[in-house]
């Protein structure tokens, strides 16, 4: 094709995307059916994660010390599916959430910083449950150290968990997808993958790390035409799950922008998912601080991000982190 008329062409369909994705502000597109699609949930607790699950079920996780439990195979409606999940993302496990359900529930311990466990907790799942065809990687830890404080066993772990996983566990579960031309990959970042701040270098690195893996592998997937797989980036602000207990911004501004509901977080991202959205950012605010962020000049961004109260929104974290270690060790003796 003649270059200029295949500029021309480019320029419609880039306009045309434009058209679509604001259609989608407006009109809510339509879910897709999940009934009886394998999903693997790795939780967003602190830690090491988990493996899968099969055959018309929801994936949950509760922390187990060293790793976390991956439970499967379960028929629930939306509404308690919902529910059990947001139970699984705030920590409350699921006893009081699904009380009368008779569920048919595979346990499975991996920690999915080291590849080998992956692979193998991968091989037991589809011999035991079925093949995966929804993976949700959610899985995340922080040190809450400043970089010269923070032992490097931590940076390697929290670059393990929250971004070397994500190789580990797509690559345990893409064959299959792709020889299928079906599934669905859900990489749940967060907004400091997006945009950083201080005092969590190594949380911020492997949240990027994990951004740049999922848009890699969209565009792999484009690139060899296999449609069928999609893709969903979620990247949340703050959530109020006790992992980052103390961060503040401006008092002024906090109103404003409180921590996030899990609830609100799982509802956002389940509709993301079903309606095959490729990114959900949550609040949408998150949206223009990230463009913003891109098209402003550096010291442009200190400034706002002064005005927020976000430069140094972790320290309280931190502060609170450090004293908690310190209490420990003087009460062990240490």
């Amino acid at each position: 094709m003649n270059i200029l008329l295949e500029f021309f062409v480019v320029t419609f369909r880039v306009l045309w995307a434009f058209v679509l994705a604001a259609a989608k502000w407006l009109v809510r597109p339509k879910e897709k059916r999940v009934s009886g699609a394998p999903t693997a949930l790795l939780p967003a607790r602190a830690g090491p994660v988990p493996a899968a699950v099969s055959a018309d079920l929801l994936r949950g996780a509760s922390d187990s010390g060293s790793g976390f439990k991956t439970c499967a195979r379960t028929l629930l409606p939306p509404p308690l599916l919902f529910s059990y999940l947001c139970s699984l993302v705030a920590g409350d496990g699921e006893k009081d959430v699904l009380p009368h359900c008779n569920l048919q529930v595979y346990t499975y311990t991996c920690d999915v910083g080291k590849r080998e466990n992956v692979y193998l907790t991968a091989e037991r799942v589809r011999k035991e449950v079925g093949e995966v065809s929804v993976l949700v990687n959610n899985a995340g830890v922080v040190s809450g150290h400043h970089l010269l404080e923070c032992p490097d066993e931590l940076i390697e772990r929290t670059m393990m968990v929250n971004c070397h996983a994500h190789f580990w566990t797509t690559k345990a579960f893409l064959p299959k997808m792709l020889e299928m031309n079906h599934g669905h990959i859900v990489t749940v970042a967060s907004s400091l993958g997006l945009f950083s701040t201080a005092g969590v270098e190594d949380y911020c690195a492997s949240k990027f790390g994990a951004v740049g893996f999922h848009e890699s592998l969209s565009h792999e997937l484009k690139a060899a035409e296999k449609d069928g797989i999609k893709t969903t980036l979620v990247c949340p602000y703050l959530v109020d799950t006790g992992m980052f207990r103390g961060c503040r911004i401006r008092k002024e501004i906090e109103p404003f922008l409180p921590p996030l509901k899990p609830e609100y977080c799982v509802k956002q991202a389940m509709r993301a998912i079903l309606t095959d959205q490729p990114m959900i950012c949550t609040p949408r605010l998150m949206y223009m601080v990230t463009f913003m962020k891109s098209i402003l000049p550096f010291e442009a961004v200190v400034c706002m991000y002064r005005f927020l109260g976000a430069d140094k929104c972790m320290y309280p974290f931190i502060a609170q982190r450090k004293q908690a270690t310190n209490n420990n060790e003087a009460k062990n003796g240490i």
